[in-house]
């Protein structure tokens, strides 16, 4: 895990990515960003962390003057005009791990950010190259769309570019043409099941599972589950075959409907089965691995409960 500035920088040169830094105050606008790198080559940017109802989170990075429209961008993800909003400062430190005025791409590469969703403007694209916070707002470092590509495919990332200023009309026969970008449900069970007990401390009951004599139980030392009923409860919840197969059915039949429209299919003809297919295989490889990660998870913890309540039978 890079959670330095250092570290990122170093990891930029093992990749034999060009970037050029810059030191400077601490700034947390892009305002007083440009006073410092604003007269150098490379465009500025603006980064948002945005949060939805159902506490999926969404990293939208854009050119300083690109206008985002946070009720169209809701529409276009599907969550309706007011699903957008800020995201809290708590969340900023327990996903992101990074201080406020720190919100970059980069900060996409913490394990506990593998839940949020990376809508990068397609402006981006036109640009010679841009300027970032290194995880860090006291220096300032400027790459190209193909440095900053690099990157996110490294640490498993499909860097996903969108016309933010585009306002599609989004009804029945028009479903929203960024759906495919909402992060799954499952992905943020463990953050909200932490939030939920260090805040409210909810007791939940937890009824033990049945499991046969020659049932081995897991040592809790080989695995990274805390030990709060909450927790194992919401991975339990996740642990059956039938919703793990639901989930994967919806983000699918989602992921379809937005690419079979009318107009790609006018364009591609008789290759838009290749087209769909093809774009599954990109949007849908890192949910499915993800998805995957939870249901491990959640057998891991079933086991792990199972054993703690497990009484052997005397002879």
């Amino acid at each position: 895990m890079l959670s330095s500035k250092e570290q990122l920088l170093a990891r930029l040169k093992e990749l034999q990515i060009d970037f050029s830094q810059y030191d400077h105050p601490v700034v947390l606008t892009v305002e007083a960003q440009a006073k410092y790198v604003g007269h150098l080559k490379g465009a500025l940017s603006k980064n948002l962390f945005l949060k939805d109802k159902k506490h999926r989170y969404y990293i939208v990075s854009a050119l300083s003057d690109t206008k985002v429209d946070l009720k169209v961008l809701s529409q276009r993800l599907g969550l309706g005009k007011g699903g957008l909003r800020m995201a809290p400062e708590e969340a900023l430190g327990e996903i992101l791990k990074v201080p406020v005025g720190c919100v970059t791409p980069f900060a996409v590469v913490h394990e506990s950010a593998r839940c949020v969703s990376l809508l990068l403007d397609q402006r981006l694209k036109s640009q010679e190259c841009c300027f970032f916070h290194p995880l860090s707002n006291d220096m300032s470092i400027s790459l190209n769309v193909s440095g900053l590509d690099k990157f996110l495919e490294s640490i498993g990332r499909d860097p996903a570019y969108v016309d933010l200023e585009a306002n599609p009309p989004v009804g029945k026969d028009q479903p929203p043409d960024l759906a495919a970008l909402v992060p799954s449900d499952a992905l943020l069970q463990d953050f909200e099941a932490k939030v939920v007990a260090d805040k409210s401390d909810v007791a939940v009951n937890n009824k033990p599972t049945v499991v046969t004599e020659a049932a081995k139980p897991v040592k809790p030392s080989k695995l990274s589950v805390k030990e709060k009923p909450v927790n194992a409860v919401n991975f339990l919840s996740f642990a059956d075959p039938e919703k793990f197969v639901n989930e994967i059915l919806e983000k699918a039949s989602a992921l379809i409907i937005s690419e079979t429209k009318d107009e790609k299919i006018k364009q591609h003809g008789e290759q838009i089965g290749t087209v769909v297919s093809n774009s599954m295989k990109h949007h849908l490889r890192l949910e499915l691995q993800s998805l995957a990660t939870t249901f491990k998870n959640s057998a891991y913890t079933d086991g792990f409960v199972a054993g703690k309540n497990y009484q052997p039978k005397r002879l």
